[in-house]
């Protein structure tokens, strides 16, 4: 059993606390991107392509996250793509937080009145342009809470990763455990430090939630 302090334990678990937020940052942005462009042809009406996105959504939402990081490790090698652990996490959680984003954005998108369609397309706007200056301005109003509220679960989804070898604050957790034997201890940092990154988030979802019902009225 190797001797460590309190600060020693912390010092590690934030060393491995920049992974986690790196590996939170960019699934959330490479899944945004991924989202935005599946709302964008899944609202352009075609019906095949309506099914395949919706295939897409129903099939990342009812599946679990751990599962969908084991095909990834693993499935991705049978092919002849060998992925270290990281991409595998990175690819992972985007398609994760790509498919839940889709239906978040597509229900804002949808609050939008029909007037609105109408109205910008008697202007003789095209799709596109009704997406860019008249739809998406007015649902990212109310998009912006829920999708911020979303992030604190992609968070909270990364210490999945650590089942396939990825070394982030879960990880970490579970390394610093087997050398100290102090696990109510490690897991105790671990949760402290889940929560600063993540309460900070809920917070601002709620606070801009509540500024946008302020608005609205």
């Amino acid at each position: 059993m190797s001797e460590f302090s309190l600060w020693d334990i912390a010092y590690n678990l934030l060393l491995a606390a920049r992974w986690t937020v790196l590996l939170s940052l960019t699934a959330f942005v490479l899944g945004g991107l991924v989202g935005l462009l599946l709302l964008m042809v899944r609202t352009a009406g075609n019906p095949w392509v309506i099914r395949l996105v919706r295939g897409y959504v129903e099939l990342f939402q009812g599946t679990p996250l751990l599962m969908q990081l084991f095909i990834v490790f693993f499935g991705l090698p049978l092919i002849g793509l060998d992925v270290s652990p990281w991409v595998a996490a990175t690819l992972g959680l985007t398609l994760f937080t790509s498919a839940f984003l889709t239906e978040i954005w597509r229900g804002c998108v949808e609050s939008i009145g029909k007037g609105q369609w109408e109205a910008s397309a008697s202007l003789g706007m095209n799709f596109t342009q009704q997406m860019r200056y008249i739809v998406l301005p007015q649902a990212l109003r109310i998009a912006v809470p829920p999708t911020v509220g979303f992030s604190v679960q992609v968070v909270k989804g990364t210490a999945v990763a650590s089942i396939i070898g990825f070394v982030e604050l879960t990880k970490a957790g579970t390394m610093i455990t087997n050398a100290t034997y102090e696990p109510f201890t490690v897991y105790g940092c671990v949760a402290v430090m889940y929560f600063l990154i993540c309460y900070p988030l809920s917070l601002f979802a709620r606070h801009l939630e509540g500024k946008f019902r302020h608005v609205a009225r």
